[in-house]
């Protein structure tokens, strides 16, 4: 009799805390087995992260912090990167070029966002297709593509001559004007797609609001718009900054190593014609890698600055 009582206020206990047994072959206990299960489905994710990201990426700082000719421990790559005048143009290249580009595109982009917030559903489902296609082409066909429009021997190159237009007829595609105009090209189709999800979170009301209460366009994008969508603009600026620092195939297929970029002088340590060199290539990658991480933390700040902002407005 005392181990049946012991037994029923077991019972009741576990009945008061979760509000129903459990059978251990029920529906629920399999339900409870799932997620364990569902672990499982990380495991290749996790090998592929380890393999192809962290495994890299440790050898590269190894890789740094051995010296080229002394082979011990210390910052000899480090200093011959920041002294030499090669790479610190790379590096200066590489981060104008970038922002540049994230800026301009941004622009663009914005006012791109906000044509496909206001046209119908018809209009935004096609403008968004071709945004898609512009967004995957890039790369080698890209550089190909503008060599056959402002190559020295291009279609708007030779409409330039003909016509006497300065810009296409002087224009050096092969430098970093051509650079700009390439990394701006891909740039906007990229930010674009970003900024239209944030667009729609702006609501009709709050135009009828700032209608009625008699503000001008310029403080309801000001004051209002921009504001709120500060956080994804931010966010939109730091994924453009570090896609156009690490491009590389759309670089090198246009200039080769006839530039100074930082992604190009990386590559061309790993696979010189005579001789590699990993020490001084894994010093640039650590550098590109620092100012993707500085990038994000700066954006972070700010776009917690701009989120509470407009917690408060």
């Amino acid at each position: 009799m005392e181990n049946t009582a012991s037994i029923g206020e077991k019972d009741v206990r576990a009945v008061g805390a979760t509000g129903a047994r459990t059978a251990p072959g029920s529906a629920a206990a399999r339900v409870t087995r799932r997620p364990r299960a569902g672990w499982l489905a990380l495991v290749p994710f996790v090998v592929v992260v380890a393999l192809f990201e962290i495994m890299p990426l440790l050898q590269l700082a190894l890789d740094s912090v051995i010296g080229r000719d002394s082979g011990a421990l210390g910052l000899e790559n480090y200093v011959r990167v920041f002294t030499t005048p090669l790479y610190q143009q790379s590096i200066w290249n590489s981060v104008w070029i970038s922002l540049l580009s994230a800026v301009v595109g941004m622009v663009v982009a914005f006012l791109a966002a906000r044509f496909a917030s206001e046209a119908s559903p018809r209009v935004r489902n096609a403008f968004t297709m071709v945004l898609n296609m512009m967004s995957n082409f890039s790369g080698v066909p890209l550089a190909f593509a503008f060599m056959i429009l402002m190559g020295n021997a291009g279609v708007l190159t030779l409409v330039g001559q003909q016509f006497n237009i300065p810009f296409l007829a002087n224009f050096n595609l092969y430098g970093a004007d051509g650079l700009v105009i390439m990394y701006i090209y891909f740039q906007i189709p990229l930010a674009t797609l970003l900024l239209i999800p944030a667009f729609a979170g702006i609501r009709k009301s709050w135009r009828e609001a700032a209608t009625i209460l008699q503000a001008t366009s310029f403080d309801y994008w000001f004051r209002i718009a921009i504001p709120n969508l500060m956080p994804s603009i931010l966010g939109t600026l730091s994924v453009l900054f570090s896609n156009a620092l690490a491009a590389y195939a759309t670089a090198y297929a246009l200039v080769m190593n006839n530039y100074a970029l930082l992604a190009l002088q990386i590559t061309s340590r790993f696979k010189g014609d005579v001789q590699t060199d990993a020490a001084t290539g894994g010093a640039l990658a650590m550098v590109l890698i620092a100012l993707m991480v500085v990038c994000t933390l700066v954006n972070n700040y700010f776009t917690r600055r701009a989120a509470k902002g407009r917690e408060l407005v």
